[in-house]
């Protein structure tokens, strides 16, 4: 969420940030804004007004008791003034709710850095590592190549219809030594304190991270045995979700900062808006899972913090020697809660392309201030939070790189030498 004073401030340079996010509709009324900007200050200065007109009425009822006259009409007037000050407080609250509204539909500031564009096009790309590979045969995707080891889409659909699938055997067990070496890494390496989070949580956690109420139709959700608002969950679509909100409604200490969790989780994403896209394989799930990177920090510190967060993707992909990309998400690509974000892109040979593996943002306040997440200053103040979040990585998605990449003519899959040791020593896989 944005600071109102934010907009109440310096509202053009808002609306100028915001229009650079490329969206084909505007996101803030701006007119509407004025409008109720206009008549809180009026309201305000109206309570104002009666509140200092009945202090001053009820000294004089004081003063005429003690000698005593008849308050009867001074009294009178009190009542009256009750009745508007009780009118105007319920508008000002109906006022403060739909501004309240409407800062939770605005998506975050993009930094000045951030490339201007309208999608991915406008990307810019920060570096490569390693070389993609060249065969002398022909090159299989993930399904083909995955199906003789127990990679199975008639059995998902058969379970939960289209977009699920079922792992059996070898690519079952791949699937678990790439979570495990991720975990592996983010905690041994990078310091991350592991976590396992629920899977399902409540409604205002999601509005913490800026989830809703914008991104409602892409959520899955249960209900726990009613039909009302109460009642209904949601099953998480990043443990970014959970990890993140675990300091909601906290005052952290400063000496506490930075604070970096992570956690192997399924997620859970309905994938609404992206028909007939990545229809076969991995790529598109609507379950899968993910190792998800959080860091909590100050202000001052969140930037150097994401190109840390991108680091520590990096080395993932890198040990298991997979080429790939860092790009940098132009304002138009970049997610709603996002100030500033680099997506790490692995090089599929059956596409010849790379593809999103890794996504890593730094969301400055604009979560912590939806949570109410602050920290208290040397100097004994309170402020917000920065939070940034990133795969660290996509399971599946590496599966499908690991596929790819280390196929060989006879189907077999040659196992990068740092995934060996969670296979049993295994160098290879094959039917």
């Amino acid at each position: 969420m944005l600071d109102i004073n934010l907009l109440r401030k310096d509202l053009d340079h808002v609306v100028a940030r915001l229009e650079a996010r490329k969206s084909p509709q505007p996101y803030l009324d701006v007119a509407r804004f004025r409008e109720l900007e206009s008549e809180r200050k009026t309201i305000q200065t109206r309570t104002e007004e009666l509140q200092a007109r009945r202090n001053a009425l009820s000294k004089q009822i004081g003063q005429l008791k003690a000698r005593g006259s008849d308050v009867a009409a001074v009294m009178a007037e009190v009542g009256g003034l009750g009745e508007g000050l009780k009118a105007s407080a319920e508008r000002l609250e109906a006022i403060q709710s739909e501004l309240n509204a409407m800062l939770m539909g605005l998506p975050n500031l993009p930094q000045a850095d951030v490339p201007l564009g309208s999608d991915e096009q406008a990307n810019v790309e920060q570096r490569r590592w390693g070389e993609p590979r060249e065969f002398d045969f022909a090159v299989k995707d993930h399904v083909d190549l995955g199906a003789p080891l127990g990679l199975d889409f008639d059995a998902g659909a058969k379970l939960a219809g289209a977009r699920f699938s079922f792992l059996r055997g070898p690519i079952a067990r791949l699937h678990r030594a790439l979570a495990q070496f991720m975990l592996d890494m983010q905690t041994q390496e990078h310091g991350y304190v592991e976590c396992y989070t629920p899977y399902i949580v409540n409604r205002e956690v999601l509005e913490g991270t800026g989830q809703l109420p914008k991104f409602e139709g892409e959520m899955f959700w249960v209900t726990r045995g009613g039909d009302d608002a109460a009642s209904k969950q949601y099953l998480i679509s990043t443990s970014e979700i959970s990890l993140t909100n675990s300091v909601r409604e906290a005052l952290l200490a400063a000496d506490a900062l930075p604070i970096r969790l992570t956690a192997h989780s399924p997620c859970f994403r309905s994938e609404a808006g992206s028909a007939g896209r990545d229809t076969r394989g991995m790529i598109r799930q609507h379950q899968f899972d993910k190792v998800e990177m959080v860091q909590i920090t100050t202000p001052e510190t969140s930037d150097a913090a994401l190109e840390d967060m991108v680091g520590h993707a990096e080395a993932i992909l890198r040990k298991l020697e997979l080429p790939y990309r860092v790009m940098l998400l132009s304002t138009g690509d970049m997610g709603f809660g996002a100030a500033k974000t680099y997506d790490l892109e692995v090089w599929l040979p059956a596409q010849n392309t790379y593809r999103e593996i890794s996504s890593c943002s730094n969301c400055e306040a604009f979560q912590a201030r939806r949570m109410q997440t602050r920290y208290k200053t040397a100097s004994g103040k309170n402020e917000f939070v920065h939070t940034l979040n990133g795969s660290g990585l996509a399971v599946g998605r590496a599966l499908v790189a690991v596929l790819e990449n280390g196929q060989n003519a006879d189907g077999s899959i040659t196992l990068p030498p740092a995934l060996r040791p969670y296979l049993g020593g295994l160098e290879s896989l094959r039917a």
